[in-house]
């Protein structure tokens, strides 16, 4: 079916994982542009002022602060976003956090909670989020990543938890828009590497400080993708060209792409001791900027 969504400037718009990186970017790109956003992270500093930033700019904003891995705390965003402001258009699943370490090595418990965030953050977004989407329509975009195809060495976990989110986006969408037909678009982005604090809020096992490795892309045009899908219907959106080739190399050439991969292996650390080895992973990272600190590089 032909889904109609509306204009930025007429949007109320939902967003998670909001406080640094993908997620702020999107919340300020989207506000500039008249969008209503409502921005819900684990930082309530973070979050504040990121709101009033936006209102000093003459934008629209509220936030709760919320854990995704709970069925209860994304209720309340959604409460909160329709009793604020009557309704939701676009809700974007971008909360999520990292574990840097090989898959032997890391607990179960660690990985759990990684899944309870990255996994169960987007099917408990995405389940309440419909409840409000069903009657008029609108946008839910579930952030995946490159490794929702690929895969990344010594980032194992966060690897599967993006392969289970486009298993289950790509479900949904064929549950609602092709056997339903809702007016609702469901839309997977995939990004490549993106300059963000990702690495400095991950669980760390390693010996060193992790990074991403280069090349790496700015997450405003990761933002400019989401603003995309929220008013232009789109199946899955690869932003960056790494993105593209990994992708298409993991469905078309498996062997080759394992090859590449296992190369990243040794890319993945600065030259220097871990900062913050807990990380974000079972609390609040404080919130951050939209780009990443970048290492200290340490000679030994």
């Amino acid at each position: 079916m032909d889904i109609q969504l509306k204009p930025l400037e007429r949007q109320v718009m939902v967003i998670t994982g909001a406080s640094s990186g993908i997620g702020r970017a999107t919340a300020e790109a989207a506000a500039a542009q008249g969008t209503t956003v409502v921005l819900a992270a684990r930082s309530e500093d973070a979050l504040r002022e990121i709101c009033q930033d936006i209102e000093v700019k003459g934008g629209r904003a509220a936030y709760v602060v919320a854990d995704v891995g709970k069925r209860g705390d994304v209720q309340a965003i959604a409460d909160f976003a329709v009793g604020r402001f009557g309704r939701i258009d676009t809700w974007v699943n971008n909360a999520g956090v990292a574990i840097y370490g090989r898959l032997d090595q890391v607990s179960e418990e660690d990985s759990r909670r990684l899944f309870d965030t990255n996994f169960w953050g987007v099917v408990n977004g995405s389940l309440t989020a419909l409840t409000f989407l069903r009657p008029h329509g609108g946008a839910l975009i579930n952030i995946g990543s490159e490794v929702s195809d690929a895969i990344v060495p010594l980032q194992g976990m966060y690897t599967a938890s993006k392969h289970a989110v486009k298993g289950f986006t790509d479900a949904l969408r064929v549950e609602l828009e092709l056997i339903d037909e809702l007016p609702v678009s469901i839309t997977l982005i995939q990004p490549t590497a993106v300059d963000t604090p990702y690495p400095q809020h991950a669980r760390n096992y390693l010996d060193q400080e992790p990074k991403l490795p280069t090349p790496q892309i700015d997450p405003r045009k990761v933002a400019d993708a989401i603003l995309s899908a929220a008013v232009k219907p789109a199946r899955d959106v690869t932003v960056g060209a790494m993105a593209k080739l990994n992708t298409a190399t993991a469905k078309l050439a498996p062997s080759i792409g394992d090859r590449m991969a296992a190369m990243q292996a040794d890319r993945q650390t600065y030259d220097e001791p871990p900062r913050n080895p807990e990380g974000a992973l079972y609390k609040a990272s404080g919130g951050g900027g939209i780009h990443g600190t970048g290492g200290r590089e340490v000679r030994h």
